[in-house]
C-alpha cells in the first residue's frame, strides 16, 4: 500500500505492538517512526502531552490552535482518558492502554494505534503503528493522510524532546 511506512525498518515492522492485541486481524497496518536525540525519558512527556493538541499541522486538524511549545508537567494518562484535543480544542479518541513511559495506545473512531519508545543507544526510536479492521479505498486514502500528518507530528515530538532539559519528568498535574 501506498504510504504504509515512513521512517521504519523492516524489523521494527515486524515487532509487536500494544495495537496487535486489540486488532488481531487488521484490514490496514501503517508503521512510522524517527529517531528523537533524547533519552525516553525526555520523549514520554511530549508523548502523553499529545493529549493536549496534535502536534502535525495545527491549522489543519486543530482549527489554527497550536499545540503546546513547552511541557504542562501532565500525570500520567490512564485508559479512558480522552486521546487528545483537537479540532478547536475538542476531546477527540480514548487512551486504551498505557506502560508508563514506554507506550501508549489509543482509539480514534475505527483506528487504533500504538505509540511506541525504544531505547536506541543513548537516543530513542519513537515509532507508531496505526491498525484498522478495514482496508481498501478509505484505507488507502487514510494511509497518504496519516502519512503527511503523523509525519510532522512525530518529527515536531522529536524536536520538543531534543530541545528539553535533562530533569524533567512526568509530574502529578492533570490536563
Amino acid at each position: 500500500m501506498i504510504g504504509d511506512r515512513w521512517g521504519v525498518t523492516e524489523p521494527e515492522t515486524k515487532r509487536r505492538y500494544p495495537c496487535d492485541e486489540l486488532v488481531p486481524e487488521p484490514g490496514l497496518e501503517l508503521w512510522r517512526g524517527v529517531t528523537v536525540q533524547a533519552p525516553p525519558d525526555r520523549v514520554w512527556p511530549w508523548v502523553i502531552q499529545i493529549r493536549l493538541g496534535p502536534y502535525s499541522y495545527d491549522w489543519i486538524d486543530n482549527l489554527g490552535r497550536p499545540s503546546p511549545r513547552r511541557l504542562c508537567n501532565l500525570r500520567e494518562p490512564v485508559p479512558g482518558d480522552a486521546f487528545t484535543s483537537a479540532l478547536g480544542g475538542r476531546d477527540f479518541g480514548r487512551i486504551l492502554a498505557v506502560t508508563p513511559g514506554q507506550d501508549l495506545t489509543a482509539k480514534i473512531k475505527g483506528v487504533v494505534m500504538s505509540y511506541v519508545l525504544v531505547p536506541y543507544g543513548s537516543n530513542t526510536r519513537l515509532l507508531l503503528k496505526i491498525v484498522a479492521s478495514r482496508g481498501g479505498f478509505a484505507g488507502q486514502l487514510l494511509s497518504i493522510g496519516d502519512l503527511i500528518m503523523a509525519r510532522r507530528q512525530l518529527l515536531n515530538l522529536a524536536c520538543f524532546a531534543e530541545q528539553t532539559p535533562r530533569a524533567v519528568g512526568t509530574g502529578s498535574h492533570s490536563g
